[in-house]
């Protein structure tokens, strides 16, 4: 028996498990931005559609952690769907973040679709100068 072989299906089949909406136990990635503005470092994600409610930042020790859930809109039972391309279900990402950042003054604002955290510089890490005290004279060792 002949067989009509289509060379997309596999790559349709493997889109599909990609863009499957994230589980808790398996979450999807976020895209985010990271960059140092002044003495502080920003990280921005892009969560455009999820409440605030639906976002969870957490920090332990070193390891922020920032999670999403994208749920469904509630449609009424006469609506069909047409075309459905916004992904939905839990998104998550985790970062490690340097010793030299506070952790304890995280801020983070959620405005238009992007989280923005911004993590303050410790200031054991600044840069800073150092005096240098001149001596009582000279001293001599006896031994």
């Amino acid at each position: 028996m002949l067989m009509r072989t289509d060379p997309f299906r596999e790559l349709d089949r493997l889109a599909q498990q990609l863009t499957s909406p994230g589980t808790w136990t398996r979450p999807s990635t976020m895209p985010m931005d990271a960059y140092r503005e002044g003495d502080e470092y920003v990280v921005a994600f892009d969560l455009p559609g999820v409440p605030t409610d639906a976002i969870d930042v957490d920090v332990e020790r070193n390891m922020l952690t920032v999670k999403a859930e994208r749920r469904p809109a509630v449609k009424a039972d006469d609506v069909q769907m047409e075309l459905s391309e916004r992904p939905l279900g839990v998104f998550s990402r985790q970062l490690v973040l340097a010793d030299t950042l506070d952790t304890e003054h995280i801020r983070a604002d959620y405005d238009a679709g992007v989280l923005t955290l911004r993590i303050p510089i410790a200031e054991r890490a600044k840069p800073r100068k150092i005096s240098i005290g001149a001596g009582s004279g000279r001293k001599e060792i006896v031994g």
